[in-house]
This record gives structure tokens, sequence and C-alpha cells, in this order.
């Protein structure tokens, strides 16, 4: 069965673009013009991937994207303007599984695409332990909750994952490339801000919970998951 992809984007020329490529690469594709009719759509046929527009009528693309990930975890791929670095942000904290800065090149979406749905097939088949216990924090993947002294704390995806690869290996140090390449699941040829911003949001999750271990910068080189 082929995979579904749902594009949601009102600028009409481009749908049309992205719709083309994909169904020649065997994609089965689907699009909407504006965000509520993307939300009806992705509650009707429920696809594997989800290109989501940020600027568009009757929804914005970040609201889109918080009832998505409110509902399921379908990879979202938001489609942000050039050079709109805010953009960007607020689609990640919205629960966005990445990003792609308009004017894109098709290679770029696609590889891309196959990334996460490459990442996401493979957490399907893997058998290792999926829930990590320290002091005063629980992070489970399998029921995708980050539990932080006894609370369920509200956390995106990528956030989760970050979190759960740091954790997996305690006081090794990861570099941004790394953590872009294993964590996101391609060699990322974007802006490792992108790290950045989501240990930023996962420390004002986590700050002064324990003495125990901490997510710590390691100047010059990236970041390590710490347990003392």
């Amino acid at each position: 069965m082929a995979v579904s992809v749902l594009v949601v984007e009102d600028d009409k020329n481009i749908a049309e673009l992205l719709q083309m490529y994909l169904e020649k690469e065997g994609y089965a594709v689907t699009v909407a013009h504006d965000g509520g009719a993307g939300l009806s759509k992705f509650r009707t046929i429920g696809p594997d991937i989800v290109l989501l527009d940020v600027m568009m009528p009757v929804m914005d693309g970040w609201s889109v994207c918080k009832a998505i990930r409110a509902e399921a975890q379908t990879p979202i791929i938001m489609l942000t303007a050039k050079g709109e670095t805010d953009d960007k942000v607020t689609g990640l904290k919205a629960g966005a599984d990445d990003y792609i800065t308009k004017p894109f090149e098709m290679k770029e979406v696609l590889a891309r695409i196959e990334a996460v749905l490459r990442r996401t097939s493979g957490a399907t088949t893997e058998k290792k332990a999926r829930r990590l216990t320290f002091d005063k924090l629980i992070i489970d993947m399998d029921a995708f909750e980050l539990i932080v002294d006894g609370k369920k704390v509200d956390t995106p995806p990528k956030e989760m994952e970050l979190l759960f690869h740091l954790a997996s290996s305690p006081n090794r140090v990861y570099t941004r490339n790394q953590l872009l390449d294993e964590v996101w699941g391609f060699d990322y040829f974007g802006d490792s801000r992108t790290v950045d911003v989501h240990v930023k949001r996962l420390r004002e999750k986590l700050e002064g919970v324990s003495d125990q271990w901490s997510v710590k910068t390691v100047w010059g080189v990236g970041y390590k998951f710490e347990v003392v």
C-alpha cells in the first residue's frame, strides 16, 4: 500500500507541484488549501505524514499542528517562509518534527519525508527498552509520556526523542551534527539551531527538578545528559 501524504498548502501552484512530484515517487497524495480543510482531511484519511504550510486561511499551520498533535503522533513537516526564524521556532514548539524553508527543492522535500518515515517505521520494530527512569524523571517512549516529579508534562515528539536519545547514554557527549543525524535520522543540511531550540525547551521543563541529573552544554562540542 502506498504511503499517504497530506499536503496542506494554500498556494495552489506549490500544492500542485508537491502533489505531482510526490505521486511520481509513488506516494498517495491528498491536498487541502486551508487549515480547516486540512484538519478535516487529516481526521478522515489518517495520513502517514503531513506537509503543513504556516500562513493559511481559516486556521494557520501552528493551530493545525497543535490540533493534530493533540490527537496523534503523525509526523509533521512545516513549510515556512524564507528567513522566518520565528516561524521555525513556533512550529517546533507546536510539535512539528521538522521544517522546510521556501523556496525549496523537491529533492530536499523527498529526503526529509523519507528520513521521517524511516525513523518512525524503525521505531515500531525496535525491541529494546523504551522506558528510562531517573530521580523524579520517567521517559516512556512506548506510552510517549514524560513524567517529571510525578506529573505528566506535555512534550512534542521530537523533544521526547532527543531527551530519550541523550538519556539512553548518560554522560556521553553528542555534537549537534551527531544529534541531527541520529535523532532526525539523516545528514541534516539545515540549521543546527534546531537542536538548540529543542534543548532550550527541554530545559524549561526539567530545570531544577533533580540534582542527580541534568541536560548539560559542553561548550564548543554539544550536549550530554549528565548523571552524577
